[in-house]
């Protein structure tokens, strides 16, 4: 009772740890690379940066002899970091190439997207419960987020290789765990490094190609350096627990509990900043929450009919060898009677 006392306390802190920090980073973000902040346009370079950072945190915690380091194929971790960044730049292409409305429905298609890659790849099935809190919770944040929806063949493309690489790379976060043994923290810091070092080449070129802006000409204040290191930072914090849910959990899961960031920004974005927040935007996160509540609820009871007749075989089992041990003995009883 204890233990699952500490383990519900760790998953609701793991859980706390992402959406504080990724709710963070877009705050610190919206400064560093808004018109009215700091400019600095150059997204996929800076997530090189925040891989770089956290490479570095991983590479002392490996030396002081804070985590170990378990043995995964190179070639995996290669594959991973190659999905990992299809992902972002396919991201950044789809927020520029389509209107912000097409840019959150595709992003909300991830979790019926990541429910049939999880079911092609390791046959994993849901509740209709699970399925139909899925639904209520796109259905709220499509409300509360989907305004306008403009899409062109380039866009579309982009939208679809984001959706899928992004499904693929948090089901293999999950699969790789599990294969290796690994944790979170070990696998993030061999992936990290990887993905540090390719961004960072290949972000600059894409970057300009999508603002027509070049890294080399930015000047840097004494604030944009600050909400740069802040942003990487959070983004240890953020990258981390994510492989951690994700390892605890699911990928589902990850995204289904991972809308409640996108009602926390739009709630900070209305608090802080003075954007719109409108009776549909209200009425959208309500939604969304609910289904959050629910799915975690149908998710607790599928654990719990899945145990059950677990628990049930167990016993019987144990009735049945407490059966044949009596029955032996009473052989062995017989036995010796017929040899005196």
């Amino acid at each position: 009772m204890e233990s699952e006392k500490k383990s519900s306390v760790s998953d609701v802190g793991a859980w706390a740890m992402n959406v504080v920090s990724s709710v963070g980073i877009i705050m610190a973000n919206k400064q560093l690379m808004s018109a009215n902040g700091y400019s600095f346009t150059f997204a996929t370079t800076l997530t090189g940066f925040h891989f770089a950072v956290t490479a570095l945190v991983g590479m002392v915690s490996n030396a002081t002899g804070f985590s170990s380091s378990k043995h995964v194929p190179l070639w995996e971790l290669i594959w991973f970091s190659i999905v990992a960044n299809m992902s972002i730049t396919g991201m950044n292409l789809s927020l520029m190439l389509n209107s912000v409305g097409f840019y959150q429905i595709s992003k909300l298609s991830m979790i019926p997207v990541v429910c049939v890659m999880e079911w092609i790849l390791h046959n994993k099935r849901y509740s209709k419960d699970v399925k139909m809190s899925v639904v209520v919770v796109v259905i709220g944040v499509g409300v509360c987020t989907v305004t306008d929806v403009k899409v062109n063949a380039k866009g579309f493309l982009c939208a679809c290789v984001a959706v899928l690489s992004t499904s693929l790379q948090q089901i293999s976060i999950g699969s790789l765990q599990k294969k290796y043994s690994i944790g979170s923290f070990e696998l993030l810091s061999k992936t990290a490094p990887i993905q540090a070092c390719s961004l960072l080449v290949l972000g600059p070129f894409c970057d300009y190609y999508l603002s027509g802006n070049l890294l080399l000409d930015y000047k840097y204040t004494s604030g944009a350096i600050f909400f740069i290191l802040l942003s990487c930072s959070l983004a240890v914090f953020c990258n981390f627990s994510q492989y951690l849910c994700i390892g605890r959990f699911s990928a589902v899961s990850f995204q289904v509990i991972g809308h409640m960031k996108t009602v926390c920004v739009l709630t900070l974005g209305w608090l802080l900043f003075d954007s719109a927040l409108t009776l549909k935007n209200i009425l959208g996160m309500l939604v969304a929450v609910a289904g959050m509540v629910i799915y975690s609820w149908a998710v607790e009871v599928e654990k719990s009919n899945t145990k059950s007749p677990h628990a049930a075989k167990n016993s019987l089992t144990e009735e049945e060898l407490r059966l044949l041990k009596e029955g032996m003995e009473k052989v062995d009883v017989e036995a010796g009677q017929s040899k005196a």
